[in-house]
């Protein structure tokens, strides 16, 4: 596993977050309380494929039929 990054909820992705994330990613964020602090994400990249985590535990990924998912840490959003 290569580790990327990591950004805050609500701000612009840093350059190394593929754009394919991005709507993804944006689609979690508007779902989140703006009454609580803003969680931040951290980008790792396993078997070379992009993977976004929340500190909340929600997954944005790129499967390797390079479809975007949304899941959870205890899901293998990989499958």
């Amino acid at each position: 596993m290569q580790l990327g990054t990591r950004w805050t909820a609500g701000a612009q992705p840093p350059a190394a977050v593929p754009p394919v994330l991005h709507a993804q990613l944006a689609a979690v964020e508007a779902a989140l309380s703006p009454e609580d602090p803003a969680p931040r994400w951290t980008l790792t990249f396993l078997e070379g494929r992009p993977i976004a985590e929340l500190d909340t535990g929600v997954t944005v990924a790129l499967t390797a039929t390079g479809e975007v998912v949304v899941g959870h840490i205890d899901d293998d959003p990989l499958d």
